[in-house]
């Protein structure tokens, strides 16, 4: 009799552990994090496949300045997180959407300290791979990118900036005057300097011809600095596009791809 409990015992376990091995959270989740005594909340998408058993490629994704709260939510409701929930399968990777507080930008303290942190506890979680970790952003978003680029150069294996920039447009810093101490001068060697500090790191920059917001020469002149400095750039320009150009950016059938095929240089 004992045996065949034994024996019905090692059958069910048997059974469970590979179902239970399996029974990891995917999808859109809930995170938190404190940071100098302040609790925010962000989101991480973990792809249906996911598994702790291989490294994976993360991805650090920067809204706009319509998505700034503190709910955590808004953030996934435009840009990547619309391409994700499009087709999931086009972005095999963790991606974490961390979120900017009202009335601040990236580039104002301490979002950008936010944003990193965000990333190091989701690749710590995650397993994520810091030789595959990508940076990308839109309209305020854009200008955090080319912003963190500048900060942690060598961090990242690639950007992807959307109607971004590096110096505000003159209605942005009328209305929020905060920002002229975090913007450099409106003048070539601004962007020269900017892309020099980002150094030669693969970039692929999108903007719609007529952006209403953000000047479209903003990612002309980074285009231009980041060639002139040596790196890999692509740049893409949407004819009769105004500023919402990230629809059609991430779903552009080869960025994903491209993305993917680039990684840090081993150590």
């Amino acid at each position: 009799m004992w045996l065949r409990h034994l024996l019905f015992l090692l059958t069910c376990l048997s059974i469970g552990v590979p179902v239970f091995a399996k029974n990891h959270e995917t999808g859109f989740l809930d995170r938190t994090i404190t940071l100098q005594g302040v609790t925010y909340k962000y989101q991480v998408f973990i792809p249906d496949n996911w598994t702790p058993k291989q490294k994976w490629p993360v991805i650090l994704f920067l809204h706009g300045s319509g998505e700034r709260a503190d709910d955590g939510l808004q953030q996934t409701d435009s840009g990547i997180g619309t391409a994700i929930r499009v087709d999931r399968t086009r972005i095999p990777a963790i991606v974490v959407m961390p979120q900017c507080r009202k009335n601040l930008w990236w580039v104002e303290p301490p979002m950008a300290d936010l944003a990193i942190a965000t990333l190091e506890a989701a690749t710590s979680e995650f397993h994520g791979d810091t030789s595959r970790t990508y940076l990308t952003g839109l309209s305020m978003g854009g200008y955090g990118t080319w912003y963190l680029a500048q900060k942690y150069p060598g961090r990242f294996a690639a950007l992807v900036v959307i109607c971004g920039g590096i110096h505000p447009p003159a209605a942005t810093l009328k209305a929020h005057p905060e920002l002229i101490k975090w913007a450099p001068e409106d003048g070539p060697k601004s962007y020269t300097e900017a892309a020099a500090r980002v150094g030669k790191v693969p970039v692929w920059i999108f903007h719609g011809a007529d952006d209403e917001i953000v000047p479209v020469n903003e990612s002309q002149r980074m285009q231009a600095a980041m060639k002139q400095i040596g790196a890999e750039v692509h740049y893409t320009e949407y004819p009769a596009i105004k500023h919402v150009s990230w629809d059609k950016a991430y779903d552009e059938p080869k960025l994903f791809p491209w993305l993917f095929s680039k990684s840090l240089p081993a150590k």
